[in-house]
């Protein structure tokens, strides 16, 4: 006998609650129609691996610590000359998240990461794009259990970018706010 599919909290949270009152609040004809979390990517940009390119891969050590999925470094397309940037140089990090993964990484941001920002006043309610993806910073990485404090000898910003299947700002600021997203009034 197979033993049931692993299900991360939040999705299971999503098929049980979050759908029902998106339909009630939206009116959906076809359950296709329910916006869902499509991805998360997270991007770490290192501006200091121009000086030393060893940067880019602690920061992405980091980031695969806190997504508990590898990175990949991300390198420069073309040089820069006021920038000291040449092609194929390593500037930052980046990964992306989807399934099991994502919902675990979305229930840790929630309930651990952002309450542990540094004067947390909300996140911005106007930070679409149109196309109803989310992104915001976080000016700490520390912020996530997964990094030791003491082992950390700098710290780094992080972009964090929710891609939706919602097709207005309203439907995924609505989704999102389901997930407990905690918007400022």
């Amino acid at each position: 006998m197979a033993e049931a599919a692993y299900k991360a909290r939040l999705h299971a949270q999503y098929d049980e609650v979050i759908k029902a009152k998106m339909v009630e609040e939206f009116g959906y004809k076809n359950v296709m129609e329910i916006p869902r979390i499509d991805k998360i990517v997270l991007n770490m940009g290192v501006g200091e691996s121009t000086q030393d390119s060893k940067k880019a891969q602690i920061a992405a050590d980091d980031l695969t610590m806190i997504a508990g999925q590898k990175a990949v470094v991300t390198r420069a397309r073309n040089s820069i000359a006021t920038f000291k940037v040449r092609e194929n140089m390593p500037l930052g990090a980046k990964v992306t998240l989807r399934k099991t993964r994502m919902y675990e990484f979305l229930d840790r941001l929630v309930t651990i990461a952002l309450p542990r920002v540094r004067d947390f006043r909300g996140l911005n309610p106007k930070s679409f794009d149109g196309r109803g993806n989310y992104a915001m910073g976080i000016k700490e990485h520390i912020v996530f259990p997964e990094i030791n404090y003491d082992k950390v000898d700098q710290i780094w910003g992080m972009d964090v970018i929710v891609c939706t299947t919602a097709k207005t700002d309203d439907e995924a600021r609505a989704l999102l706010r389901h997930f407990n997203f905690p918007f400022r009034k």
